[in-house]
């Protein structure tokens, strides 16, 4: 980490606290984990140096996005190698669909061939997680769940789960009044597709988690927890909007919740020092996965 980075990290306070010991996750070895594309400029100057701040901050799990048949331009001994010098863990790893695009990575493009790179570094969890604007038509959506149940059985080859993240267009309706969402839950094999709920997304699209939880149990491994402003709907730090975490948090077994990854897609200031907010809300609510 270089000098620059060093006067930024302790200005907002980090290695105090660090020092500290602030995380009592740290010496209770609870674990935090965060998705990556929060910090996606910070990995687009320097990865080791990222994932140094994360590791910093208390951060020990990761979910992954943008694996094109590398991570982030790292063939997969370098990133192991990266990862094991941070002392940080790769949990899920996110994937578009390639419906309309070619690209290596994708659930359609040599499936086999990513599962066997994830399966290497240590990845628990392979994730469907975003359609792009052009394949949201009912034909697609109709084809969608067979396209994830055949992920799913390959991934379970490799003892990886496999899960479908949310935004809020699957709250919308199809031709037959049902909602996106319940088409894929109800048309998918529970055993061969789980769901990364996205907080800010169904809250976002109007919808209570809670209803989710009760209708389909033990279906929800994954969150992205992510807070919403209540005026602009614009993302926020964790436990600075409207979304009632400590009550979501209570239906956790009943969501059939493994792990959980911070998550904020913008903010108004430097994303750690955002991070870092998030983080104390996290601690002093005590919600953490071991």
């Amino acid at each position: 980490m270089n000098r620059t980075d060093f006067i930024k990290l302790s200005s907002l306070g980090f290695f105090g606290l660090y020092s500290c010991g602030i995380s009592n996750s740290l010496k209770k070895d609870h674990r935090l984990a965060i998705q990556l594309y929060t910090i996606r400029e910070a990995i687009s100057k320097n990865l080791e140096e990222a994932f140094e701040k994360l590791a910093a901050l208390g951060f020990k799990d990761l979910e992954i996005y943008g694996y094109d048949g590398a991570f982030f331009g790292k063939n997969k001994k370098e990133f192991l190698s990266i990862l094991n010098n941070t002392g940080l863990k790769v949990i899920s790893s996110h994937h578009k669909t390639g419906v309309l695009e070619n690209e290596k990575g994708t659930l359609l493009n040599n499936w086999e061939k990513s599962v066997e790179d994830l399966q290497f570094i240590g990845t628990k969890y392979m994730v469907c997680s975003y359609l792009i604007p052009e394949e949201r038509t009912n034909e697609n959506y109709r084809k969608l769940p067979d396209i994830l149940n055949k992920s799913g059985e390959i991934t379970k080859k490799s003892g990886i789960e496999f899960a479908y993240h949310n935004h809020d267009f699957e709250f919308e309706k199809l031709g037959d009044n049902k909602l996106i969402y319940d088409f894929i839950l109800d048309n998918t094999s529970p055993d061969l597709v789980k769901m990364e709920l996205d907080l800010y997304w169904i809250t976002k699209a109007g919808f209570d988690p809670l209803s989710y939880f009760e209708k389909f149990p033990g279906r929800f491994p994954l969150w992205h927890v992510k807070d919403l402003q209540k005026d602009t709907k614009n993302f926020t730090e964790i436990g600075n909007g409207i979304i009632d975490f400590k009550k979501l948090f209570e239906a956790r077994e009943k969501a059939g919740l493994k792990y959980w990854f911070v998550e904020q897609d913008s903010s108004d200031k430097d994303i750690f020092e955002s991070i870092l907010m998030s983080k104390k809300y996290i601690e002093n609510n005590s919600f953490f996965f071991d």
